[in-house]
């Protein structure tokens, strides 16, 4: 496989166009974005810089095809085949899609493969197989009344997604999206567009009609605002930041009220107690829990949280594996941590572990920028024991830190825990099973994992509380963002 990926390494990236109703295109404004690859800091290809009238071209053409109803209004079985046949190709073409990913976001090849494609697939599959098996309801009335609860597709959904995952995350908006028998208009970061550019054309393949799916790149401050203010956009659906997720909100409340459902990141607590069935184990599944792509997960296990009594020993068995992961070129299967996604990225990790030194902060490893005579943005794993007021445990830096803090006692460890304005993911390791069932119903998290970290399928949901968001991707329950409930109240 190495061979392979090394062959689709140098494949030349043409400059990308945009999507919309079917047809590739350039900006009206003919503007286009560099592409600059993390792995070596080169020049990978452009991309177009869409703007106000590109991203109302994709609302009229989204309209359009949903108001056609060839997809909208086509059976769920129908629409089931297409997806699988999506499905299929992305399967087909998995390593070309997993290696131009890499090339463009500088995630461990060893990771894209199963978190992009095989994902993506997966969640295509999913939904596929779902959406004929979705029902409406009946409801209990009066013998001379009939009562329906109907399932509508909400009509054009938008969806803004980041860099870290873009085509794992994409397909998780997009499949649902589309099962339910909406149009979708599809923003990908300006750092990480060309999987998503290339799923487009798989859709297309796949038998996808046209305007249905439309995908429009360019600057968030540009396109993203521009999608956001856009009245002829329903729902729209967003990965990234507090910041711009307030933003979303805003554009919103100025345009047509839009549902607006967004997952903002997290500071996840991954608590460990001196009776978790293995330290060894959960060692070296938390140290790869914050590490693997960089931290750049949202879902990253970016605070540890260690019982006082085995504090020092457990933090140094993590540090051992922190400082033995290969970190380096990310389409070298070897490689356990690849780069960082961009240089301006890298300098605010840096900045990070700047600042927690400044506070008093003890570095227990990394803390420097690497293999920067590569040309690259590559980080050594890091780890600083930290106080919980402290902002390297407050705030999420999306890069490969680890906070180490102890506690003292069950309470200690849920205050800590709980301490933060986020609520996406947490973990706990115990071999008490009430303990376990305990911390699982007091933390305030949308995932909470016991004795692993990370690994849930699409069978279950995941979305946030408290600022790391609102509505869930993944299960059946993230239909609920793309389709309204209609009553049909009938007097026989």
């Amino acid at each position: 496989m190495q061979k392979k990926i090394d062959q689709l390494r140098r494949n030349v990236v043409p400059p990308q166009k945009l999507f919309i109703g079917g047809n590739w295109r350039g900006a009206q404004s003919g503007r286009m974005l560099d592409v600059i690859s993390p792995i070596d800091g080169t020049r990978l290809t452009t991309i177009a810089d869409a703007d106000v009238d590109d991203v109302d071209a994709a609302a009229r053409a989204a309209r359009a095809a949903f108001e056609k109803g060839t997809w909208s209004r086509a059976a769920p079985a129908e629409r089931k085949k297409v997806l699988l046949r999506i499905a299929e190709l992305i399967e087909k073409n998995a390593l070309e899609l997993a290696v131009l990913g890499v090339r463009d976001n500088g995630t461990e090849i060893s990771m894209a493969l199963k978190a992009e494609p095989g994902s993506a697939a997966g969640t295509f599959r999913y939904y596929g197989e779902a959406i004929d098996k979705v029902y409406g309801e009946i409801a209990p009335t009066a013998d001379n009344v009939l009562g329906l609860v109907l399932r509508e597709p909400v009509g054009v959904v938008a969806a803004i997604v980041p860099w870290n995952f873009p085509l794992m995350i994409g397909a998780w908006k997009i499949a649902p999206a589309l099962a339910a028998g909406n149009s979708v208009i599809l923003k990908p970061a300006e750092g990480a567009s060309l999987t998503l550019l290339r799923l487009a054309e798989l859709c297309a393949e796949a038998g996808l009609p046209e305007g249905v799916l439309n995908v429009v790149t360019g600057r968030g401050a540009v396109t993203g605002e521009a999608i956001g203010l856009h009245a002829d956009i329903d729902v729209l659906a967003f990965t990234g930041s507090g910041g711009v997720g307030r933003r979303l909100l805003e554009y919103s409340a100025r345009s047509n009220l839009k549902r607006v459902y967004l997952e903002l990141g997290g500071k996840s607590p991954n608590i460990v107690f001196a009776d978790a069935p293995d330290l060894d184990q959960a060692a070296k599944i938390s140290a790869y829990g914050i590490f693997r792509n960089s931290g750049q997960v949202c879902v990253a296990g970016s605070r540890l949280l260690v019982e006082r009594s085995i504090h020092e020993a457990f933090t140094e068995k993590v540090a051992a594996i922190a400082a033995n992961m290969k970190v380096g070129d990310p389409l070298l299967l070897t490689t356990e941590a690849g780069a960082i996604s961009s240089e301006i990225q890298l300098k605010k990790n840096l900045g990070f572990a700047e600042q927690a030194i400044a506070e008093g902060a003890r570095l227990r490893a990394g803390g420097k920028r690497i293999l920067e005579e590569t040309g690259g943005f590559y980080m050594r794993p890091t780890i600083f024991d930290v106080d919980p007021g402290m902002t390297l445990a407050r705030e999420e830096v999306f890069g490969p830190i680890l906070s180490i803090i102890p506690f003292d006692d069950e309470a200690d460890a849920l205050r800590i825990a709980n301490g933060t304005e986020y609520g996406l993911a947490a973990a706990v390791w115990t071999a008490n099973l009430s303990r376990a069932h305990r911390i699982v119903r007091s933390i305030r998290a949308g995932v909470v994992h016991v004795n692993t970290y990370g690994g849930a399928d699409n069978t279950v949901p995941l979305g946030g509380v408290k600022q790391s968001g609102n509505g869930h991707d993944k299960s059946l329950h993230a239909l609920d963002k793309y389709t309204d409930l209609k009553t049909a109240w009938i007097q026989l």
